[in-house]
Parts: C-alpha cells; structure tokens; sequence
C-alpha cells in the first residue's frame, strides 16, 4: 500500500469516493486472483468480503455495514488515465525489495531485457502497444517496464528503461541481438559498473565474422548439457574464448554455443550455432555459469508465454489511454509475487487464489 501511494491521483479530488490507492489494491488484488479484464475486476470486488475491503484500503465507517465498491466504470477511468511510469515503478520496487539475497559472494545478479507487443490493444491507427521489460532471472520479477512510444523504438528505449533499476552494479545484463549495441555497452560497463552477455547475429556483421573466424575448433569442448522437454531432445555445447581485440567494447569472452535438438516424434534433427560475446572476464565466470547465464535469459520469454497463455493478454482488445499497460503490470505483479511465494504453476496459483480471497492478501502482504 505505501508503494501504491506513490503513484499519483491523476482525477480532479472534488468528487472523489474511492482513493486512488484502493482502487489500484483491489485491480492488483483481483489479477491475483484469476481477473482477465476490468469487469472481472469490478466482479471480484462486488463479491469481495468485508474485512477484505479494509484491508485493501476501503474508506471505514462503522456505521456502514456493507462498503460501496468501485463500478466498473470508475476502474476503467482511473486506470485509463493513471500515470503509468508511476505504476510501474512502484511495483518493481515492491517485486525488488523481496527479491532473494545472494547466498554466496561469487554469484552472479542476472537481469533479463526484452519486448513484447500487446497484440490485442491496437490503437485507432493500427499501431500495437509495445513494452520494453527488465526481468530479474532468479525472482520471475519485473523489476522495470517502459511504454515503447510510435515514433521510436527498443534499442533507444534500452537505457532509460535500465535507468529505473536501482542497484545495477556487478549485475550482468542479458539481451537479444536487437540490443547488442555499442552504446549500450559502454552505458552498462562505464555507466553503471555491470556487465552483458549479448548475442551476435546478423545487425552486427563485422563482429559475427569475426567470432566465426576465431579458432574454435582448436578450443576444446568445455561445457555440455542435455535436456527432454517438450517432445523433443535437446543438446547444448558450449565452447569459451578469451578475447582482447574484438570490434565491440569491453568484451572479454566470445561464446560459442551449439545446440542439437531433435523431435521426438519426428526423428528430425536440427543444429544451430550461435555466437555471443561478454564483459565478464574468465575468473569472474567460467563456462558453465555463461550457458545457464544465457540459457537463464528465456525466463523472459516464459513470462511473456504466461501473460498470453494464462491470462490471455494477446486476447485482450483493451485499448484506451494507459489501461492495457496498467493491466500488463497487474499480470506481472501476479506472477512475480506467485514466484516469490514458490508457486511453480501460475494457473494453479491464481486457481487457489480465487477460491479464498484472503489468499492474494497474504501473497502482497496486508494481511
């Protein structure tokens, strides 16, 4: 609740019924218990218990036996209108503050950046709602998102999405090959004392080369890992090089990571070699911690299949004002605070939850 009152009132106060703050616990409170839309929120606030409003910031009167809920429509104009940097912020640093310490010094922070469309919230001229993210790689938490605005794009959105994580230094920043940029590398090593893992492909083509010319085949193989998931077999070879004049800033390391996977049903294999390069010299991260670094990296892309698959985002065609955001944080609080629960079935979570609304209390702490 106190990180929710720092998102600011964006309605004029004369008039006003329902604070700010309650109206954004019982939205975070309602996702967390299976709402897919702002009238399954309304819904879940109609049913809600007593004690259950109060403690989600309801105005108390004794006098009042049953509290009036905010409609529909009220949820819809606030967060419509709500700041949505704001939100967002706070609920990452919410997600932050309960991420788990470090056991062992040597152990490495991973932070996650990638995008994802809302592919249901077209605006009125066709163009999609596109959110940059920062995902913790231990906690499943979104720690950052930013509002990929029409007239640009991620690659210039990648630092000041960065700027709103505190703590950044000796963390190691993972991202696709849309982000392996010079920029960014210098921002992340001089500017924030971190380090990257970025892969290589086709936007960088000098540096591709160049790593497709280092002697790999006289490197021997240092890492190898096998996995059945999925209907299908996979393995992964990974070879390391250390490196001082790569055409790219601050890299210490090229990576070569060969993965065999094979369908199971169909017998069909398939071999594909990819190419990264990293800040982090060879004592501060050996071969192993680089694969499951990289391999750590599609935590990202799970949460977004959760938002589509269990939530049904893509599916959502709301689409005015800063709604479709504020319900993609909703979502990523859900997930981040079942995470830190250990819920490792999110649909199961948000099944439990809804059977007993005291249960998406305790997850955010008002109990």
């Amino acid at each position: 609740m106190e990180r929710l009152a720092e998102v600011p009132d964006p309605r004029d106060p004369r008039g006003v019924r329902h604070a700010l703050v309650h109206i954004l616990a019982l939205a975070a409170t309602a996702v967390l218990a299976g709402a897919t839309s702002l009238l399954a929120i309304s819904e879940w606030a109609a049913d809600a218990p007593q004690d259950v409003l109060l403690a989600l910031g309801a105005r108390h009167d004794p006098l009042i036996t049953r509290h009036k809920v905010p409609g529909e429509a009220t949820i819809r104009r606030v967060l419509v209108r709500v700041d949505a940097d704001a939100l967002d912020r706070a609920v990452g640093n919410w997600l932050a503050d309960r991420q788990p310490k470090k056991a062992q010094a040597t152990a490495l922070r991973a932070i996650a950046v990638d995008g994802k469309s809302l592919r249901g919230a077209a605006r009125a001229n066709g163009r999609r709602i596109h959110l940059l993210a920062a995902l913790d790689h231990t906690g499943s938490a979104v720690l950052a998102q930013l509002d990929v605005g029409e007239k640009t794009n991620e690659i210039t959105c990648f630092q000041p999405l960065l700027d709103t994580v505190a703590g950044l230094a000796g963390a190691v920043v993972t991202s696709d090959a849309l982000h392996t940029q010079c920029e960014d590398a210098h921002y992340l090593v001089t500017g924030r004392a971190a380090h990257y893992i970025l892969i290589v492909k086709g936007n960088q083509k000098k540096l591709r080369r160049q790593l497709k010319s280092l002697p790999w085949r006289a490197i021997p193989l240092q890492g190898r890992t096998r996995e059945v998931a999925h209907g299908r077999g996979e393995i992964r070879r990974i070879k390391v090089a250390t490196v001082n004049s790569l055409l790219f800033p601050h890299a210490r390391q090229a990576i070569q990571l060969k993965r065999r996977r094979t369908n199971r049903k169909t017998g069909k294999v398939t071999i594909k070699t990819i190419y990264a390069v990293t800040s982090l010299p060879a004592d501060r991260a050996a071969p192993a911690q680089l694969a499951a670094l990289i391999r750590g990296h599609w935590s990202i892309e799970a949460l977004h299949h959760i938002r589509d698959v269990t939530f049904a985002e893509d599916a959502s065609q709301l689409r005015t004002g800063n709604a479709p955001r504020a319900m993609a944080t909703w979502r990523n609080l859900a997930i981040g605070a079942l995470r830190l629960a250990g819920v490792n079935s999110v649909a199961a979570g948000l099944r439990c939850n809804a059977r007993d609304p005291q249960r998406p209390l305790a997850l955010l702490g008002l109990t």
